[in-house]
């Protein structure tokens, strides 16, 4: 086989991972060097000539003439009669350039080249992927479902590269098939081994700020910021919006008439409820919107402790909480503080529920404060059906309750 020979059967690797010719030159220059070095001891006074328009590679040995029986290193010097036989008028302290054919180097040591240019190749191609991947982090990607198992889905790329969304990092009313397309943000990106690792998600709150620069131009160019996005993935998030233009109703421009700007994404999400709320650095304000729908009567704040005491009307106190917390819970983690939510003008004929802890277990005395339900005649108004929608309470605990909150009525 001769190089031009051994050179075209390489370029199956070429063809297979999309390298260009050059850089294909410059890994068998790298290979052809390091095979060099292990037969030879050095490869500085090698020259290695690539045509990479012809795919062909020349290898040049650089020795000096000396004395017969005068060579100290054989790789570096060439005794005269050897050098006479290459071109007859050869002398001593002239040096000689000598074409080494591929072959002569041996089916082992060819083989072993081989190998190693599969190896760099791969090593190439799996470090161009990473550098792109990495450059990608944060930004929304699509690729195609290949193979669905039941801890992740294992997407692929109009490329092949090979993207993991793990089951965590879908919102838990995903359901896709195979060959359909799945978005969602490109979050970490490791190299293990000689491949990279490229994990998506569909539940971080970068992927909702992303949408929202995608789907509202006014985010896209600027003229509205994002200031905080919080989300409890498919139920509920937040997101929390500012304008410098006056002009502009930053909420409005988000939401749309009729949600018609929001309604893609929401979809996108699963039906994930979304409030958009104005930012302010006025803290009792914020507050207050984030802890929206439900209406604040008033806030009072300790800076100290980064906790809020929140005031509401009986009935708002619902809203305030959401189902299963999650309005408040988001709500603290929007605007960063503690938030304990109070009924206003308590009647005096109601009992506050932690006054019964000598009769109803603390657990599940915090379970109705989670829902809102902080006063007996909160619990006593509902039905047994909606306190047990409201909680995570067992029918029996409930009724004990109740048979306790009325007992104190009678009396």
């Amino acid at each position: 086989m001769d190089n031009l020979e051994l050179i075209e059967s390489f370029s199956e690797f070429k063809d297979d991972k999309l390298i260009n010719r050059e850089t294909l030159m410059a890994i068998l220059e790298e290979v052809f060097r390091n095979t060099l070095k292990k037969k030879y001891g050095s490869d500085d006074n090698f020259d290695i000539i690539i045509n990479p328009d012809k795919g062909d590679l020349q290898i040049f040995r650089n020795r000096v003439v000396v004395e017969d029986g005068a060579v100290v290193n054989e790789n570096q010097e060439i005794e005269l009669t050897e050098a006479r036989k290459i071109e007859p008028d050869f002398e001593v302290g002239e040096d000689v350039s000598e074409e080494i054919k591929i072959a002569s180097l041996g089916r082992r040591a060819i083989l072993a080249l081989r190998q190693n240019l599969i190896s760099k190749i791969h090593e190439y191609d799996s470090t161009t992927i990473y550098r792109r991947f990495k450059d990608l982090i944060g930004q929304i990607y699509t690729a195609e479902v290949h193979h669905i198992r039941h801890r992740a889905i294992i997407l692929l790329d109009d490329e092949g590269n090979e993207i993991v969304l793990p089951k965590e990092k879908q919102i838990p009313s995903d359901f896709f098939k195979k060959g359909e397309h799945v978005r969602g943000i490109i979050e970490s990106v490791e190299l293990k081994g000689n491949k990279p690792s490229i994990i998506m998600s569909r539940t971080s709150p970068v992927f909702l700020e992303r949408l929202f620069e995608q789907e509202i131009p006014e985010v896209m160019d600027g003229l509205i910021t994002i200031n905080k996005v919080v989300r409890i993935p498919g139920d509920k998030a937040k997101v929390a919006v500012d304008s410098f233009d006056d002009r502009i109703d930053a909420v409005g421009a988000c939401v749309g008439v009729r949600g018609s700007r929001i309604h893609g994404i929401v979809r996108e999400l699963g039906n994930e409820n979304i409030d958009v709320i104005n930012y302010t650095s006025n803290a009792s304000l914020l507050i207050a919107r984030a802890l929206a729908p439900a209406k604040v009567s008033s806030v009072t704040i300790n800076e100290e402790e980064k906790r809020a005491e929140v005031f509401l009307q009986t009935e708002e106190v619902s809203k305030a909480i959401g189902k299963s917390g999650y309005n408040i819970r988001l709500a603290s983690q929007l605007t960063g503080y503690e938030i304990d939510v109070y009924r206003e003008g308590i009647n005096d004929e109601d009992i506050e529920l932690s006054e019964f802890d000598d009769e109803i277990e603390a657990w599940v005395i915090e379970e109705f404060q989670k829902a809102g339900l902080d006063t007996a005649k909160s619990i006593l108004e509902l039905e047994v059906s909606d306190l047990m929608k409201r909680t995570d309470l067992e029918e029996e605990t409930i009724r004990e309750v109740i048979k306790i909150l009325e007992e104190e009525f009678e009396d």
